[in-house]
């Protein structure tokens, strides 16, 4: 059995020494539930490990390339809160071997990506969007604290001003202005998206194996020293905002399809 096809939720293509990796719940527009959880935190050294690529393209099924966590899921960890032990070992989990993976990762940005999907995207190497996309970490929106990676990488791609206007408001950015800003590196027309990841893939897959895999590392060992500094204090944080009121109301407003009523509770 290859390693592959353990995953219910993540599928694979391989192209050569291009191996991409597509988050695999169209129709819930990829939203994060708790095996596509468990299986982030596992694929990163999954894809490190593989003998038979030296280039990961990582990608969504349909609109969106992830919607951020699924609804279902956040309403089962505020019925019962011991349930964040595992997310939370998870979270930590994805964001630490996404910066351990030593092959380039490219982020074929297809669609929105929301709040974790917002982090996994930007915890790529290069993020190539499709113009019309959105990106933004809204986690206050839902009464959560940006705990699963945004307030560890944002800041350092963008700066610590503007980074916290977008994560203290959650406002979603279009690809173009995400780009201008240095968030992502190009927003692309619909119709260039896969020529301009394909055309990146293949110039690295030429390339110089080593020296850019250890050029890769090297470059990620700041990233690296700020999410283990930062990484469990966020989670813990996230914790405790995931028994708040706000979270629980934020919840049932987004079910009921209303505005939530924030009482600072």
């Amino acid at each position: 059995m290859d390693w592959t096809d353990r995953y219910e939720t993540i599928a694979f293509q391989r192209k050569g020494r291009i191996l991409t990796a597509t988050l695999n719940l169209p129709d819930a527009l990829n939203a994060v539930n708790a095996k596509l959880h468990s299986e982030l935190s596992r694929v990163f050294v999954d894809l490190n490990d593989d003998p038979d690529s030296d280039v990961v393209v990582l990608t969504g099924a349909g609109r969106a390339f992830c919607a951020g966590g699924d609804i279902g899921w956040m309403q089962d960890a505020i019925d019962d809160p011991s349930l964040f032990e595992t997310t939370a070992y998870e979270a930590k989990r994805i964001i630490f071997s996404q910066l351990d993976l030593e092959k380039p990762l490219i982020c074929r940005m297809n669609g929105h990506a929301i709040g974790l999907g917002a982090t996994i995207a930007l915890g790529c190497d290069v993020v190539i969007a499709d113009e019309r996309a959105k990106i933004g970490d809204p986690h206050v929106s839902v009464g959560l604290v940006a705990g699963d990676g945004g307030a560890v990488l944002w800041p350092q791609l963008i700066g610590f001003l503007r980074a916290k206007e977008y994560l203290l408001t959650g406002d979603l950015i279009p690809a173009p202005e995400a780009a201008r800003m240095g968030l992502i590196n190009r927003a692309v027309a619909s119709d260039r998206l896969d020529a301009d990841v394909e055309a990146l893939a293949q110039r690295l897959v030429s390339g110089a194996r080593k020296a850019i895999r250890w050029t890769k590392v090297v470059s990620n060992l700041a990233l690296k020293q700020v999410a283990h500094g930062l990484m469990d204090p966020s989670i813990a944080y996230e914790s405790l905002s995931n028994m708040s009121q706000d979270h629980r109301e934020a919840v049932a407003a987004f079910r009921e399809k209303r505005p939530p009523k924030f009482t600072g509770l």
